[in-house]
């Protein structure tokens, strides 16, 4: 058997037969890798309209995720796109494959014919039932002004809120930069694209993170059409999944808007005196609300620790961490606005 291993926008493409690996020139291979790479572009998205059946009519919404370089998950939503109407608990995905720029696959009784610009619907006789149109959907917050009291941390230009930042040629923040300021109470605006990584799989498909405070994170992962778990984008990592995934395709820019509020401490300690022996006592929980692309999916939840990676929880206020995963995930238009007394 012998298939294609695209290293996406590289000069680096390996045909594999057996177990034998053989490298392809570089100018064919770039050619054939930047083809490849437009082609899982144009076809990936979400796609949504209406379709017939007896004397209903009814919403449907269709995301289609790249998997490989010939491979795609197409996830079909009755009642429309996620935040738009979806029944996410009625949601069918399968694994298809491309032939040319065609995509088919069978779901919910459908037979479905996917190309860049529409889905069509059709009862397995043949029968077309409805057009699905592609849709490119956008934040409602994307490019939001930071207003007159917020604190930028990263517009393009001025680095001076963070450590040892990586910015790219055209004005991109790295992953893995940490804020200088240390915080308690915010609200933070965070713009981030997740590279299209069709050959990668779980964790390690565009993953990075905000971690609040280095102690609670919100990952960060191309989690586009999948279920949404508590490891998956828009999750309070390994503690709470978000109430909707509302992840866009990869590529595309997306957005956080969160409210934080830390963890409260009786500073005294328990026995009300305030000494380097005396155990502090934790009094609240932290609680966060969090908007994915417009989309509440936490609502004021508290956090019973800090999750995954995150440091020990604790009174003194931290700095705000992009964790850096190994994946060229980039943030731009980043701002806070501080919510009383950071100490």
């Amino acid at each position: 058997m012998i298939s294609c291993v695209l290293c996406w926008r590289t000069a680096c493409v390996w045909s594999v037969v057996g177990l034998a690996v053989v490298t392809c020139s570089t100018g064919a291979a770039a050619q054939q890798a930047d083809e490849a790479f437009a082609r899982v572009s144009s076809l990936q998205g979400e796609y949504v309209g209406w379709v017939s059946g007896g004397y209903r009519r009814a919403r449907l919404g269709l995301q289609l995720a790249a998997t490989g370089q010939e491979t795609y998950r197409a996830t079909l939503l009755p009642g429309g796109l996620p935040g738009e109407g979806a029944r996410m608990e009625e949601a069918e995905r399968v694994e298809t494959r491309a032939s040319d720029i065609f995509v088919r696959c069978v779901a919910l009784g459908h037979r479905v014919w996917i190309t860049p610009s529409e889905a069509r619907v059709m009862t397995p006789d043949g029968v077309l039932r409805g057009i699905l149109h592609k849709t490119n959907r956008q934040s409602p917050s994307l490019g939001a002004a930071p207003p007159a009291e917020a604190i930028v941390i990263f517009d393009g230009t001025d680095t001076g809120e963070l450590i040892d930042p990586m910015i790219s040629k055209d004005g991109l923040l790295h992953e893995g930069s940490i804020t200088r300021r240390n915080v308690r109470d915010f609200f933070l605006h965070a713009e981030f694209r997740i590279p299209l990584m069709p050959d990668s799989t779980a964790q390690s498909r565009g993953n990075s993170g905000l971690y609040l405070q280095r102690r609670y994170e919100v990952q960060i992962l191309d989690s586009f059409g999948l279920k949404g778990t508590a490891s998956e984008c828009g999750g309070l990592y390994r503690q709470c999944r978000p109430d909707v995934n509302a992840c866009l395709p990869p590529s595309v820019w997306q957005t956080y808007d969160i409210e934080f509020r830390a963890a409260r401490y009786n500073t005294t300690g328990t026995d009300g005196v305030a000494d380097a022996s005396n155990v502090l006592e934790k009094t609240e929980n932290a609680r966060i609300t969090v908007r994915h692309n417009g989309i509440v999916i936490h609502d004021d939840v508290e956090l019973s620790n800090k999750t995954g990676a995150g440091l020990s929880e604790g009174p003194q206020s931290l700095p705000i961490w992009f964790q850096d995963h190994g994946d060229p995930v980039r943030f731009r238009n980043v701002w806070m606005i501080l919510r009383g007394d950071q100490e």
